[in-house]
């Protein structure tokens, strides 16, 4: 017995801005034009992505404030 094969959409990035659920919980990246959900970061990524968004975010403001 043979499947069928099924077609993937392929998207483009604006198509795939469009796309993208606005509160969602996922996390999606466009690879080659394919919709790819992204697994929670966990641990020591998790950490690191939380130190560097606080870091950022103070640089932001840090700058923001010099610019008064």
């Amino acid at each position: 017995m043979t499947q069928a094969q099924t077609e993937t959409k392929l998207y483009t990035f604006d198509e795939f801005i469009e796309w993208y659920p606005e509160n969602s919980e996922a996390s999606y990246e466009l690879h080659d034009g394919v919709i790819v959900e992204m697994p929670k970061p966990r641990g020591k990524h998790s950490k690191l992505t939380g130190s560097l968004v606080g870091k950022l975010l103070t640089t932001i403001s840090d700058i923001d404030k010099t610019d008064l």
